[in-house]
């Protein structure tokens, strides 16, 4: 069939933002999200009622959502990533064609700006933006095209077409041209469209930012005090129409079933030694993590080391994150040894006697240490070699020693914490501990 797209406003780009703070949403659409400056309209809609918007929007004039998928300015504002919701408003007749025409045109370009807002942020949700059916149908390709021929019938169209790509994208609806139907079947004097029985009219685009208004902040919004350029009766009837259709019925439009698409599972295991404990997160689909270790101290590494200063029971919790969801994991640990004084660091050596090892006269400095290990002392004993042991038992470096006096280590490929070193010689063995910062 022949494809065509009805251009308002010939090319024209327009892109704006609102400053304020608040809730971030993209509007990505054509002349139906540029007509009575929609964004604009929304974001004071929602500040009348205390709720703040900053609303940014690219909206060229018969746009699809193939044309925002390569547009350098919609890319470099998805780009952005901070935006709570991007919004994507489909051509307004494209949805309504053929399936096998919506399945190449359409949905390839629905999903591939869903993947892209999600690449960049993944906790941004994607609103998929349900136009209206034309006043009296699409009468120019009604002739190829019968069931656009009418209202009912293009409409219906794109309700199930813009249904489709929310459930395929895990998204969600603002269910504008459901909002519209209702108020075309149950409030016909209010004129909905513009002269050119395609785009809206000021109650037309009124009834869009209600719609979008309960499915952005979940708000009933009949008793807004916001009534743009409508009489207050006029205005009240298509709140009214928004909490009906949208407002009490969310889950409909999918909010709520992908607003925690993925779920966050907080776990971690732990090991000790001495004061010192080193934490593993296990955590899955978390995007950040934040651990309390239970002496008052905290942190937001992922895979943790904690010194705590004393004996007795630590509760450790790690809070893990995804998006607006968290699940908590908690781990008690017990401390009944002598903590390690690092200004000392021969109080935690330990001899195993052969002959008569002077444990003082084998110096380790600095220690704790950052990069580099000095060890000076080895003259006095026939050590032969020397082994790094970690916390979990591992052996991370062994060296032959005989014949040293003194020797320097590398120890900036080593994860922080604590070890274990052990000197080994013919009079016997020595171990002294180690800390890396």
């Amino acid at each position: 069939m022949r494809y065509q797209i009805l251009l308002f406003l010939g090319l024209l780009s327009i892109s704006g933002f609102a400053q304020t703070e608040g809730k971030k949403v993209l509007f990505l659409g054509n002349s139906y999200t540029f007509s009575n400056n929609l964004p604009d309209l929304f974001k004071n809609l929602s500040n009348a009622a205390g709720d703040t918007i900053t609303a940014g929007f690219n909206t060229p004039g018969g746009y699809t959502l193939q044309g925002h998928s390569t547009n350098q300015m919609s890319q470099d504002m998805i780009n952005q990533g901070d935006w709570d919701f991007v919004v994507l408003q489909e051509q307004s007749q494209l949805p309504s064609f053929p399936l096998s025409q919506v399945q190449t045109q359409c949905f390839p370009y629905a999903a591939k700006l869903d993947t892209m807002i999600n690449a960049v942020n993944p906790c941004t949700e994607t609103v998929f933006f349900m136009t209206w059916g034309r006043e009296n149908g699409d009468a120019g390709n009604c002739p190829n095209w019968p069931p656009v021929c009418t209202y009912q019938g293009m409409d219906s169209l794109l309700y199930d077409r813009y249904m489709q790509m929310a459930e395929d994208n895990n998204a969600i609806v603002s269910p504008v041209g459901a909002v519209w139907r209702f108020i075309r079947t149950n409030m016909s004097s209010i004129n909905l469209y513009d002269q050119d029985g395609s785009h809206p009219s000021a109650a037309g685009s009124y009834a869009a930012a209600c719609a979008f208004y309960s499915i952005i902040h979940r708000k009933n919004p009949v008793n807004v005090p916001y009534d743009f350029t409508l009489n207050v009766l006029e205005a009240y009837q298509i709140r009214q129409a928004a909490k009906l259709v949208v407002f009490d019925s969310l889950e409909k439009w999918f909010v709520g079933p992908y607003d925690s698409a993925i779920a966050v599972d907080a776990k971690f295991q732990s090991a000790q030694s001495q004061f010192n404990a080193t934490f593993n997160n296990l955590s899955t689909n978390a995007t950040n993590v934040f651990w309390e270790f239970g002496d008052g101290t905290t942190s937001a590494n992922s895979n943790p080391s904690h010194t705590y200063p004393g004996s007795g029971q630590y509760t450790v919790t790690l809070t893990a994150f995804h998006c607006d969801s968290s699940d908590t994991a908690m781990q008690t640990l017990n401390f009944e040894t002598t903590p390690l004084d690092t200004a000392d660091t021969t109080i935690n050596d330990t001899i195993t006697q052969v002959g008569i090892i002077d444990a003082s006269s084998i110096q380790v400095f600095p220690n704790p240490t950052i990069n580099r290990l000095n060890i000076s002392g080895l003259q006095y004993h026939n050590f032969i070699s020397l082994e790094l042991i970690d916390i979990f038992g591992r052996k991370v470096a062994k060296m032959e020693i005989a014949g040293r006096q003194g020797m320097e280590i590398d120890m900036s490929n080593l994860d922080s914490g604590l070890y274990i070193m052990h000197l080994t010689g013919k009079d016997g063995s020595i171990q002294k501990t180690v800390i890396v910062q």
